[in-house]
C-alpha cells in the first residue's frame, strides 16, 4: 500500500485501526473489555487519535461506536475480519458487520469490522490492498491482540464477499526484507466465509452490473477477468464456507456454485449452502418473515468453524 502508516485511534471502548488512506479496522476483544491489550497499543491509540481527530470524527458519526461488543473468556482466540457489502460504493456496516461481530464475540471469537476504501474515489485494487493490510496487521499483532495467528479468517457479504473470496485466492507469504514489519507476515486468511458474493464475471451467468464501484465505468474484459475470483483459485486458496439463496435477484447463486466448483477442482476444502428463499442482503438471516428456514445459517457456520477448530464447541 502506498501509505503504509498505521494509526490506532479510538476511545478504548473499542479499537479503531487506521490502515492507511481511509480504510479502518474496528475491533472488540473476545477476552473482555479490552484490558488485555498492551500498554503500547493504548499509548499509540491516544497519540494517534489526537493527530487524526478530524478524520476520525467524520467516521465516528457514520459508524456507531457499538458496532462490536466484547465476549467473555480469557486466553488466545480465533479472529475474524468482517467485510460489509455495499457494491463497493457504501458499507452496510451494521447489518453486515456489527451484527456478525457480536455473534462471533458471543461464540468466543475476536471480531474486527473493516471499513475499506470505496468508489467512486477509489477503485481496484484499493479495497484489496486494504483487506490484505488488515490481515497482515492482525497477524503481526496477534500476541498483543490475544489471537492465534494461524486462526484468522474473513467473513464477507455481497461486495465484501467478493473481496473475501479474492483475498482467499490472491495472497502471499509476506516480504521478509520489508521495512515495515507488518508487511513481513502473510496476508493469507486461514479461512473465508462468503455470503452472496459475485465470484465470476462470465457472460453466461446473469448479472446486472459490471462491478462499476470497484472497476469504474466501462471496464475491459481484462479488468473483469482480474477480479473474477473463480479464475484466481489455486490449491493454496483458503478453505471456504459459501452461503447463497436461489431467490437472490441481484447476485445469481450460480456465482456460489461456480466458486464451489473451482475450489473443489483445486482440492480446497469448501462447504456450500444455497437456500431456496431469501432476497439479496439477508445478513445473518435471523427473524426474516416467512423464511424461518434461513435462521439455521449461523448454526451451520458454527458447526463448520467448530469442525476445523476455529470456534470452540460450547
Amino acid at each position: 500500500m502506498a501509505d503504509s502508516r498505521l494509526f490506532l485511534c479510538a476511545p478504548w471502548s473499542g479499537l479503531r485501526l487506521k490502515l492507511g488512506y481511509s480504510s479502518y479496522l474496528r475491533a472488540r476483544y473476545s477476552g473482555g473489555n479490552g484490558d488485555e491489550a498492551s500498554d503500547g497499543i493504548r499509548k499509540d491509540c491516544r497519540a494517534m487519535a489526537k493527530r487524526s481527530a478530524r478524520c476520525v470524527g467524520r467516521r465516528r458519526r457514520r459508524h456507531p461506536e457499538d458496532v462490536c461488543v466484547s465476549a467473555p473468556g480469557a486466553g488466545v482466540h480465533s479472529a475474524v475480519i468482517v467485510m460489509p457489502g455495499g457494491g463497493y460504493v457504501h458499507l452496510a456496516i451494521e447489518k453486515e458487520g456489527g451484527e456478525e461481530a457480536r455473534w462471533l464475540n458471543a461464540h468466543g471469537v475476536t471480531a474486527f469490522v473493516l471499513a475499506y476504501r470505496l468508489g467512486p474515489r477509489y477503485h481496484f485494487p484499493s479495497p484489496m490492498l486494504d483487506g490484505a493490510r488488515a490481515m497482515r496487521y492482525v497477524r503481526s499483532h496477534a500476541a498483543e491482540l490475544g489471537v492465534a495467528k494461524d486462526k484468522i479468517g474473513l467473513w464477507g457479504f455481497s461486495a465484501g464477499g467478493h473481496l473475501a473470496g479474492y483475498l482467499a485466492a490472491v495472497n502471499d507469504n509476506g516480504a521478509a526484507s520489508a521495512e515495515d514489519p507488518i508487511d513481513r507476515v502473510s496476508d493469507r486468511p486461514d479461512f473465508a466465509i462468503v455470503s452472496y458474493g459475485r465470484f465470476t464475471m462470465d457472460a453466461s451467468i446473469p448479472r446486472k452490473t459490471n462491478m462499476e464501484g470497484l472497476l469504474g465505468n466501462h471496464p475491459t474484459k481484462a479488468m473483469l477477468d482480474s477480479v473474477s475470483v473463480v479464475k484466481l483459485v489455486t490449491k493454496n486458496t483458503s478453505p471456504c464456507f459459501i452461503f447463497s439463496t436461489t431467490a437472490d435477484q441481484q447476485v445469481s447463486p450460480l456465482n456460489a456454485t461456480a466458486f464451489y466448483d473451482a475450489l473443489k477442482e483445486a482440492g480446497v476444502p469448501a462447504e456450500l449452502h444455497i437456500f431456496e428463499r431469501g432476497q439479496h442482503g439477508t445478513g445473518m438471516a435471523q427473524g426474516m418473515k416467512g423464511m424461518a428456514e434461513l435462521a439455521i445459517y449461523p448454526t451451520l457456520l458454527a458447526n463448520w468453524m467448530e469442525m476445523h477448530g476455529w470456534m470452540s464447541q460450547e
